[in-house]
């Protein structure tokens, strides 16, 4: 990537990496020495990076290992701890899907009827995918493309909302209201 390529970048996510600092670093001089660091190693392992269609992901990951090394750093200088949500992410995880889990009945209101009632048997209500196929006397395959169709509807109107931040599974680590005025949740 030459150098016109990574300044669109950092101009595209400098904002949304900010944001992301401050709610886990309180000193504003910190965040800024966080952001250049991120910024840092981001234009020195781009290369490394596979698949540029993950590309906002990546840089998330790359600003909270940045965080989770500030302190340990911090740490050793202290010999304090680092804080509960660095340690035990899973936690900090667990929060998150709650809060995304409010916003899931009005995003799916946001769905054609039968793609809210699809995800409702299946994702919310725990039916598996066979039960629910012979119930509607839907052939099992068409039935799972019906589901994955519906979840990429789902994940579309979440995207219209919010920025996500994930890990190399998948799974959301972070996420940002796009504007505070979204109308599905």
């Amino acid at each position: 990537m030459d150098r016109v390529e990574f300044a669109d970048l950092v101009g595209e996510y400098q904002a949304r990496l900010r944001q992301f600092l401050r709610t886990k670093v309180a000193n504003q001089a910190d965040i800024e020495d966080l952001l250049q660091d991120v910024l840092i190693k981001t234009y020195n392992k781009l290369d490394t990076l596979e698949d540029t269609e993950r590309l906002g992901s990546w840089l998330f990951q790359v600003a909270h290992r940045t965080v989770i090394d500030f302190y340990r750093k911090r740490a050793r200088e202290q010999a304090g701890e680092l804080p509960e949500d660095l340690v035990n992410p899973s936690a900090d995880d667990a929060a998150i899907e709650q809060e995304l889990a409010l916003c899931i009945e009005p995003m799916m209101a946001a769905l054609p009827t039968e793609q809210a009632a699809l995800l409702r048997s299946i994702d919310l209500h725990g039916q598996s995918q066979k039960q629910l196929a012979e119930q509607t006397g839907v052939s099992y395959s068409t039935l799972k493309s019906r589901v994955q169709t519906a979840r990429g509807a789902l994940r579309q109107v979440f995207e219209q909302c919010c920025y996500f931040s994930v890990d190399r599974d998948g799974k959301v680590i972070d996420y940002t209201a796009k504007a505070k005025d979204c109308k599905n949740c």
